[in-house]
């Protein structure tokens, strides 16, 4: 409703509320309807109250009050008053309260969580809302508004509870919502009779939700949450993760669900039949701790949909747990951010079923993270063995191309053509020790979103962590650090301490020199900073990789021998004298001179 609207009504009021108080003859006195007498049994002692008080007030002012209910609300306006009553349902896993006032969820508590407080975990709170818009008399009538008539039933394991307003002339809407004796997933009906020529055709469904803090890292929280979706078509999206963005998105697609996604939560609803005209939106809320955001939804519901009874949807109001998600609904489980492409594809089909595997046998999610580092190793075993022994092979010619270089001074053109001339003849890839390590990369990745966004490791300790799935902080400063903040999280810290060291160890036997052997000790440095707030779980998976990749050199180091490795190379030389370049040399040889000569043209 904008200004005008507002001014007008007001005004209105006024006009009718002097009219009826001193132009309108005087009403009978009216006797209370059976209606009335219900709300007061059911109000008990605050509404006798309620009713003396208002016994003090002007049957005009009732009558007035009725008639703008009426042009406001038209067949709806008897359902327009009323007094709000919660019935709460629930099951192993959620407690839902529902409310007569728009027959619509009020509160959900998920029991197997607390929150960041221990606290039990609200994920839907009372200003979350509902709401069924209706074309009605060319006035647009709001059903969160109205008051509801409820009706509860068991079946079978499933308990039915339902919200209608009776229009009389077997004219009515209802809301029907299913709660199975477990899980998360909330079904979720309209029903409808003789509406047919009583709503138009332009009937929408919204739904806004504050979105509340249920994590200790505010800033990371709110960088997880957002409004996910999935276009019919099976392509999924959401809206910006920026801490500060405020953004609106129409969608002109159909679409599937709809999520208010955080961290490790959610509270979606999933469509049976795709809806159109559907917007989306997030607002930031810099000023408020006690939310990450707020989201909002709404979509066209179609008409034929609503008259025949086939708009059928389920609310899921529950844990982002990978596990769980996929059977909720297809792509459902994309509301755990596991990655792009094959990242993804790592984290679904390898790090996530062998995670599973263990936790059905080892409780300590630590002792968890420590066999899955053991494992992954052995898996890369033959990749880092490979890369070892390519290292040792530069590391046997390393003397012959210092001599290269003393050869031919500062004429780097020259000094890399005989390089490559050289490797060509021993039967050297130069690049045989960086390959297995760019193939181990996307497993190191894959673990970077795994850890913070696995809801297993949420609130679950180890050592001095409390909480495996946000930082380790074994000191609070009194002062923000630029890019590390306020906090010093000692697994990022030994993380740190062990890369540093391994890069040196590493550096020990390679053949790298010049400014490239500083520069490799400036990452571990800028991952101090980056890793400082992130999980704790994630920094103590890299520690205990970086303590088993020493073992994995000390082993490897005592099955390389370099003098047998030396001889080979020796005689592969030997064979390899007349040896034609290969047509790789041959174009790198003319990139090179290409190279060289743009230099030399761009000094003259």
């Amino acid at each position: 409703m904008d200004r005008s609207q507002i001014i007008g009504l007001v005004l209105m009021l006024v006009f009718i509320t002097v009219y009826f108080q001193f132009f309108a003859p005087e009403p009978p006195e009216e006797q209370p309807t059976t209606q009335n007498q219900e709300n007061t049994q059911s109000a008990g002692s605050e509404s006798t109250i309620t009713e003396s008080a208002s016994s003090q007030v002007s049957t005009l002012s009732d009558s007035a009050r009725n008639q703008l209910n009426e042009m406001k609300f038209g067949l709806f306006s008897p359902f327009a008053e009323g007094t709000e009553q919660l019935t709460t349902i629930e099951n192993e896993q959620v407690k839902i309260s529902f409310s007569n006032k728009g027959g619509s969820v009020k509160k959900v508590i998920l029991k197997e969580f607390k929150d960041f407080e221990d606290q039990e975990l609200v994920l839907v709170n009372s200003k979350t809302n509902q709401n069924l818009i209706l074309d009605h008399l060319s006035r647009k009538v709001n059903l969160s508004e109205i008051y509801f008539t409820s009706s509860q039933s068991n079946k079978s394991d499933t308990t039915m509870i339902t919200y209608k307003v009776d229009l009389g002339e077997n004219r009515s809407i209802a809301y029907q919502y299913s709660i199975p004796k477990e899980g998360y997933e909330i079904g979720f009906k309209i029903l409808t009779s003789g509406l047919n020529g009583i709503i138009g055709n332009e009937i929408a469904y919204e739904w806004n939700q504050d979105m509340k803090r249920m994590e200790l890292n505010l800033e990371d929280a709110r960088n997880k949450s957002t409004v996910r979706y999935r276009l019919n078509n099976g392509d999924v999206d959401y809206l910006s993760i920026s801490v500060d963005a405020n953004e609106q998105e129409q969608i002109a697609d159909p679409v599937d669900w709809i999520s208010f996604n955080q961290k490790f939560f959610s509270s979606a609803i999933i469509l049976k039949k795709p809806v159109n005209g559907t917007s989306l939106a997030t607002i930031a809320t810099p000023n408020d701790s006690s939310l990450v955001k707020k989201g909002s939804m709404k979509f066209f519901v179609p008409f034929d949909q609503l008259v025949s009874n086939q708009f059928d949807a389920t609310y899921y109001f529950g844990p982002n747990n990978y596990s769980i998600l996929k059977k909720v609904a297809p792509s459902f489980e994309e509301n755990v951010e596991l990655g792009w492409s094959i990242l993804a594809w790592i984290n679904k089909f390898a790090i996530i079923p062998i995670f599973h595997f263990l936790e059905n046998y080892i409780s300590n999610y630590g002792v968890i993270i420590i066999i899955m580092v053991f494992l992954i190793r052995i898996v890369l075993a033959p990749l880092t063995y490979k890369s070892h022994m390519g290292m040792a092979k530069m590391r046997v010619m390393k003397p012959e191309l210092d001599e290269i270089k003393e050869k031919h001074g500062g004429d780097m053109q020259k000094a890399q053509q005989e390089q490559m001339a050289l490797y060509q003849k021993v039967g050297i890839n130069p690049l045989s020790g960086c390959i297995p390590m760019l193939l181990q990369m996307p497993i190191l990745f894959a673990m970077f979103y795994f850890f913070p966004n696995s809801i297993e490791l949420r609130q679950k300790s180890f050592l001095w962590a409390h909480d495996l799935s946000t930082y380790d902080s074994i000191l609070d400063l009194p002062f923000m650090i630029p890019f590390y903040g306020d906090h010093v999280s000692l697994f990022t810290l030994l993380m740190t301490l062990s890369t540093i060291l391994y890069t040196w160890s590493n550096s020990q036997v390679t053949t790298i020199q010049g400014p490239m052997k500083t520069l490799q000790y400036i990452m571990p440095v800028m991952f101090l900073f980056f890793l400082n707030s992130y999980s704790s779980g994630l920094t103590f998976y890299y520690f205990v990789s970086n303590i088993v990749s020493f073992g994995q050199i000390a082993l490897f180091r005592k099955f390389i021998d370099e003098d047998k490795i030396k001889k080979a190379l020796e005689e592969n030389k030997k064979k390899n004298v007349n040896k034609k370049k290969s047509k790789f040399q041959q174009r790198l040889e003319e990139a090179m001179k290409a190279n060289e000569n743009a230099k030399k043209k761009s000094k003259k």
